[in-house]
């Protein structure tokens, strides 16, 4: 069979299943997971879910950030079945839940590397718990930085020293915020699950600490357990060898799709290796403080997420709602 025949004849609703399950295992805030999926033979759309877009996120930055990984995923999924995928971002402004429409391009296999970024997105995950010791691989963060850089993002690193501290200073000033907003803390409360939880959303108490204190080195994490001894996982372990920032040029929601997509092609990049991030997005969360964190550290762009880089044998993957459950009527 030719490549144009076999690109004519491929049927994307008969690999639905497929393609929906690889994109809906992207991260998203609180693991709201705000998307829907529109499969037809030669397209599939993605939609945002703004019931899920916490309140939190006024102007749903955070939930097309999510979409954005989701989008990657599914690009990604598309690409294995032999095609390079076309991605129109928002494209149509009358239907301002649409965020992309992916389509059947040219007849192409996939490479080895795309294969094994598939391979590792069922245990790719946000991490919270503690890291192993040691350095990362040489050559990673270069490689997580072409990422970014391939998706329209910039990936910093924050090498410590002032800059470091400055950064760190912005987290936990965020998370004392968060302890005195009684929004956040009911979005928390909504999003979070206890131990005989069987809800496929929302974040797992296997997946955060009871105790929402850091160690030096680490930045500290959002407390979901607000006292209530739900977490389970373990803390303590050692500081994260590499802080970044994930930067875009512009705040628009073009550049939140963006961002997302180059999120989660590092992330699984990453996760080919067994290193994960813990991702803090609690200090962006408001506009003007994004702005303040880019001039404070001399950033190169508008700072969308915070990660810290560790290695870690864990596969505490969450849990994922099921395709059924995330058509587009």
């Amino acid at each position: 069979m030719t490549d144009d025949l076999a690109e004519m004849t491929l049927s994307l609703t008969d690999h639905t299943r497929f393609l929906v399950t690889t994109a809906a295992r992207a991260p998203s805030v609180h693991n709201t997971q705000p998307w829907r999926f529109r499969v037809s033979a030669r397209a599939v759309e993605l939609w945002c879910d703004p019931v899920r877009k916490l309140k939190t996120d006024a102007a749903g930055r955070e939930m097309l950030i999510s979409c954005g990984a989701a989008l990657f995923g599914l690009r990604l999924a598309i690409r294995s079945l032999g095609v390079i995928p076309v991605t129109e971002l928002l494209p149509d402004p009358a239907r301002l839940r649409l965020m992309a429409r992916v389509t059947v391009g040219t007849a192409m296999p996939a490479d080895e590397w795309e294969l094994r970024m598939l391979r590792a997105v069922p245990h790719r995950h946000t991490h919270r718990g503690p890291f192993a010791p040691g350095p990362l691989s040489a050559g990673l963060v270069a490689g997580l930085q072409h990422d970014a850089l391939a998706e329209g993002a910039l990936l910093a690193l924050v090498d410590g020293g002032l800059a470091y501290d400055r950064l760190a200073g912005f987290v936990a000033a965020a998370a004392r915020r968060g302890d005195r907003d009684s929004v956040a803390r009911a979005e928390i409360r909504r999003w979070t699950r206890g131990r005989a939880s069987t809800a496929r959303d929302g974040v797992p108490a296997l997946a955060f600490t009871a105790a929402a204190g850091h160690r030096p080195g680490t930045l500290q994490q959002r407390d979901f357990d607000l006292g209530r001894g739900l977490g389970r996982l373990a803390a303590g372990g050692e500081p994260p060898p590499v802080t970044a920032v994930l930067l875009t040029d512009r705040d628009s929601r073009g550049s939140w799709l963006r961002a997302g997509q180059a999120l989660q092609r590092l992330l699984l990049h990453a996760a080919t290796g067994w290193v994960f991030a813990s991702l803090h997005t609690q200090p962006l969360e408001n506009a003007a403080t994004r702005r303040l964190i880019q001039d404070r550290l001399a950033l190169p762009g508008r700072p969308q997420m915070v990660l810290q880089l560790g290695r870690s044998a864990t596969t505490l993957a969450t849990a994922r709602r099921g395709p059924q459950d995330l058509a587009e009527p």
